[in-house]
């Protein structure tokens, strides 16, 4: 009987030694964190995620960027450093072990910085140091790898892109050297060119305002060098069709909106055309008045008189002191002059005069101040509006 209790009592006492050991597995982690100022880092977030069983753990660094965990189960840890609720650094596969002095894990985050500067820099230059490589994973190996590949077809696709898009604007200003002499034909060819350039641009890249406005441009030009009715059209179609993906991506170029309504008057789409016109003039309202005598000055040339008319007043009307748009008014007024009275005098049309003299306020000597001033004193003088026969004698 005393024999059995004995074994039993060595069978507890053995129990509470276990126990004991059991309780005792525990070890504690602490460092420092330096912020990318190189500073340290007071509030950083340092938390601990088991990796050979499920378990959390954290802790805030002090003001002077110390952390110190203790009683942290041993085990496999993953121990990140998060900033504003981003991580920022991390250590994988991390073990803490037994006793009264804690695995120190330090996190730099200026020196981290710095070096994912030179790295960037590195894949960017295609080329990294031996001591580059050697502090890198193979998963960063990869990355940069990758990353260099990606640069050297981006660098690549930049260059096509950027010939593709020069070899249009120079081909583009070449045609429309050509077409101000006249030079129909070798117009059409240059402007032939230039869209085939910019089609190669945008096939590269769809996303670019410059290359579909300037591919507009190339379209309206061959337009006008075409004599066949229909392949006149079939261009200004076409470069309808860029103005708009060039909007598209921007509605708010004023300018693109101007010169998108000069195409459309070509093929006397007035409603479009002041449409776009009015759009240009709200969002750009200090070139307003030049758009609107561009618009004139398109109509009167496919003989829209009415039309133009109205461009240039509402030019003057937007900028009084723009003195062209003051003489094209006017000489707009003068064909809507009535014949002479039976006194012989001429009367102007309501604005005819004013702008006439405004004109020749703004530009005493300006390229049309003569034909100004000669219908100005056509208005004060009398025309004679009968006829006498000069042969026939005077009664005596």
């Amino acid at each position: 009987m005393f024999a059995r209790l004995r074994l039993h009592g060595l069978f507890i006492a053995g129990f509470v030694f276990a126990s004991c050991a059991a309780w005792a597995q525990t070890g504690g982690i602490e460092g420092k964190v330096i912020g990318e100022d190189g500073a340290p880092l007071k509030g950083a977030v340092i938390k601990f995620l088991r990796l050979d069983i499920k378990g959390n753990y954290h802790v805030t660094t002090d003001k002077k960027g110390h952390y110190i965990y203790v009683g942290l189960p041993l085990g496999l840890y993953r121990i990140s450093v998060e900033v504003d609720g981003k991580e920022r650094d991390y250590i994988d596969k991390q073990k803490n072990h037994f006793g009264p002095d804690p695995v120190v894990v330090d996190f730099d985050l200026h020196a981290k910085a710095l070096q994912s500067a030179a790295l960037t820099k590195a894949a960017e230059t295609g080329k990294l140091t031996k001591d580059q490589t050697r502090g890198l994973t193979a998963e960063q190996k990869a990355a940069i790898e990758q990353q260099m590949k990606d640069r050297q077809s981006m660098a690549s696709k930049n260059k096509a892109l950027n010939d593709a898009y020069n070899g249009g604007r120079t081909a583009l200003a070449a045609g429309l050297t050509a077409a101000a002499g006249k030079q129909t034909d070798q117009a059409a060819a240059q402007f032939t060119e230039a869209v085939t350039q910019f089609n190669k641009a945008a096939e590269l890249d769809p996303n670019q305002e410059a290359i579909w406005s300037n591919m507009a441009d190339a379209w309206v030009g061959l337009g006008d060098a075409k004599t066949d009715a229909a392949e006149k059209q079939a261009a200004y179609d076409k470069g309808f069709e860029a103005f708009k993906k060039a909007l598209d991506i921007n509605q708010d170029d004023a300018a693109l909106h101007n010169n998108y309504a000069l195409a459309l008057v070509k093929v006397k789409k007035i409603d479009e055309a002041q449409a776009e016109l009015q759009k240009a003039a709200s969002l750009d309202p200090t070139s307003a008045a030049k758009y609107y005598y561009n618009m004139g000055a398109i109509l009167t040339n496919i003989n829209q008189a009415d039309a133009a008319g109205a461009a240039f007043k509402k030019a003057i009307e937007t900028d009084p002191g723009y003195a062209e748009a003051q003489y094209q008014y006017a000489i707009y007024l003068s064909a809507k002059m009535a014949p002479p009275g039976p006194d012989g005098k001429i009367t102007a049309p309501p604005g005819m005069k004013e702008a006439l003299d405004k004109y020749l306020e703004l530009t005493p000597n300006g390229p049309n101040a003569e034909s100004a001033k000669a219908l100005l004193a056509m208005l004060s003088t009398s025309v004679q509006t009968t006829y006498q026969n000069p042969n026939a004698k005077k009664k005596k």
